[in-house]
Formats: structure tokens, sequence, C-alpha cells
């Protein structure tokens, strides 16, 4: 398990590592382009170049990619739907052009349909999006913190997105955790019974191998509450027994956790909290 935080690639992607480097990061996960909308900036080869290089010089392993925000693979406007499915295609392409472990996202929010109706067109997506795809990169389907008709909020939904997924696609996809989402979904995650109980869960329901990242993300609001409000860790509601038992479950040792707490001087803290409950 290695450790991270979210950081800036302001400038370009070939700045994003020594901003890692600069947190003391062993992982970390960044956009590659902007999060709010816009065109994408080109990635020359000397970007790419200096992009792995900067990775290989500070010692960083692996990188995760996020999609942007606007992303919704549910929406019933074909255009949003369309241009979702279009941008993370090219978030794939380009990622597996800079060498970068995984791009991971969130899947939208369904209006005026039923569960399965959101499930159907959610996992339509995800099958064009893999279609024809044979880049490096993983594509990981976040868990949502299940506010409103956000999709995938449960393990079961995730588990049926997956099955609907053709087997030659599902080796291109996996799950990223956010412990956050998951504690706010009615997922206790805050003790070590807790968090057995749940991967016991997790795998029975969607199988651990296919659980590849980890948002750790402590929660402003109570269990249960389905608000999707990061906490730094240990001053939230999961607490600090919580995410010392995800960093120590033997079943997690090979799964990276990346944080997206506020940038406000306490992420600091976070990055080396974790790295001492780890230890």
């Amino acid at each position: 398990m290695l450790i991270g935080h979210h950081v800036s690639a302001a400038g370009g992607a070939l700045n994003a590592p020594k901003n890692a480097h600069d947190l003391k990061c062993e992982v970390y996960q960044f956009f590659t382009r902007s999060p709010q909308g816009g065109a994408a900036p080109k990635l020359t080869p000397d970007i790419v170049a200096a992009f792995k290089t900067g990775n290989a010089k500070y010692g960083i392993p692996r990188t995760y990619v996020h999609t942007p925000y606007f992303i919704n693979f549910a929406s019933t406007n074909p255009r949003l739907r369309k241009g979702s499915i279009e941008i993370a295609r090219g978030e794939l392409d380009r990622s597996s052009l800079l060498g970068v472990t995984a791009v991971m996202t969130h899947l939208g929010s369904a209006k005026d349909m039923s569960d399965a109706q959101a499930t159907k067109l959610v996992a339509d997506a995800i099958k064009e999006i893999l279609k024809g795809y044979t880049g490096s990169t993983l594509f990981l389907l976040e868990n949502s913190a299940g506010a409103g008709a956000v999709v995938g909020d449960t393990l079961e939904e995730l588990a049926a997105l997956i099955e609907a997924v053709p087997a030659a696609q599902r080796k291109k996809l996996g799950i990223c955790l956010d412990t956050c989402h998951a504690f706010a979904s009615g997922y206790d995650l805050r003790t070590k019974l807790a968090v057995d109980t749940f991967l016991k869960k997790f795998d029975k329901v969607i199988g651990l191998q296919y659980l590849k990242l980890i948002h750790a993300n402590d929660s402003m609001t109570d269990f249960g509450a389905h608000r999707d409000r990061h906490e730094h860790i240990g001053e939230g509601k999961i607490g600090l027994a919580g995410f010392k038992a995800l960093c120590r479950n033997p079943k997690l040792k090979n799964i990276d956790m990346i944080l997206e707490t506020h940038h406000d001087g306490k992420h600091i803290k976070d990055i080396a909290l974790l790295k001492k409950l780890r230890a």
C-alpha cells in the first residue's frame, strides 16, 4: 500500500510529479484537463517524456487520473451523455499515453427513470467506453455517497454494472472505493470489526479482485447521511480507528490510498498520518 494525495497539474501534466514529491506522496492523483470543462490540453511527446521522467526521478511508481466532475453516463440529455462517454474514453487514451495506472470516474445521476433503467444506461456507456480499447490504463468506477439519484452507491449496483460488461472488457475494469462515500451510503468503517465485515461483503458481492484503489477521506456527515462531505483523517465521523483498520488490513496491502482532503495545510498531515497508521 502506497499513500498519496490529489495534486495540482496546473501548467501541464509534467508539473504533477514535483508537486506530488513536495507533498511527500508515494503515489498521486491528478486531472489531465480542467475538471469543470473546456478542451483538453494537448499531450505533446515532450510533455509525456517530462511526465515520465519526473515520476522516475522522484521514485513514484504509480499515478492515477480523475475524470472531470461533469461526467454523467445516466443523463437523459443525449449530448451530455455522448460527451461524457467521449471524454472518459479520451482520458483513458491520454492516460495510457502517459503511463498512468488507472482512471477513475463518477458515474452520474439519473432522473425520471428507475434504478434498473439508470444502471442499464451506465452499463451501456461503460461498454461503449471500453469498446476496442487496448491501452494499459485501467478504468475504475467510483462508488457514490447516494445523494439524490446518483448511481453507484451500493455494492450491489456496482456489481450489476461489472456483470453487465462482457468478460473481455472486465479485465480493464475495477472499483475505486471512496471511504467517505461508502460511510455516507451506510457502510460502517469505524472499527476493525466493521472494516473486516465490509470487506467480506465487498468480496461476496463484487469480488476483492476488482478493488484497485481507495480514496481515503474521512466524513463530515453522519453514518448513512447520503452526503458527500470530505473531512481530514481522524477529524470526521469515521475516525482514526477506522483508518488504522483499513491501513493495516492484509487484504488491502497492495491497494494504494489517495487522499482527497482540502488543500489547507492539514492535507500534508493527512499523508503523514496515514503512513503512520500503516506502519
